[in-house]
């Protein structure tokens, strides 16, 4: 895996996470998405998606209960290698969830991996998701959905031990230079 980088990008639901990562797809570098390989399999088995998320929340918790916390993390490792197979030297993993993800892709990409975390004031992050067209959320939901990323999921350890941060406070601009500045000093 000469030469190969890959950035795992992480955040809380509305922290920007698709922005930053629709600004390096948009340079160019695949993408592999944790949240796909829910989609794909709900799916396979015939269950819906619902508007409020309900069914993918309960399908993530459900399918990491039947077959193991790493179940999609497998999936993603398992995409990311042919990608790198294919001679793919760039790759962003959008949306890991849990410390279970987090140390299963350190394993198995020890010396290529970066993890960057996108944080946001809490109520300009809920602000945010309540406007967000097609996947808002109310206050009572976002913080619901908080509470069971956090205790079901895991989701602060990979947020706590990122290498990077972008303070998403601002400006998608001062977001992307900000992301600029990381792929500079990481050599992206």
């Amino acid at each position: 895996m000469d030469n190969v980088k890959i950035l795992a990008i992480v955040g809380m639901s509305g922290s920007g996470k698709s922005v930053v990562v629709d600004y390096l797809t948009s340079k160019g570098y695949p993408k592999v998405y944790f949240g796909g390989m829910i989609y794909k399999e709900m799916e396979k088995r015939g269950i819906a998606r619902t508007e409020d998320g309900e069914s993918e929340k309960k399908f993530r918790e459900q399918i990491r209960e039947e077959e193991g916390k790493d179940w999609v993390v497998r999936q993603v490792i398992a995409e990311t290698k042919d990608l790198i197979t294919a001679g793919q030297k760039r790759i962003v993993l959008d949306g890991v969830y849990s410390w279970t993800e987090y140390c299963a892709l350190k394993h198995e990409f020890p010396k290529c991996l970066t993890f960057i975390a996108i944080v946001v004031d809490k109520q300009l992050r809920y602000d945010r998701v309540a406007k967000r067209p097609g996947r808002s959320f109310d206050a009572t939901a976002i913080r619901e959905r908080d509470r069971s990323e956090i205790e079901n999921l895991e989701k602060g350890g990979p947020i706590a031990a990122a290498d990077y941060y972008i303070l998403n406070n601002g400006t998608i601009e001062d977001a992307e230079s900000r992301l600029d500045d990381i792929l500079k000093q990481i050599d992206f």
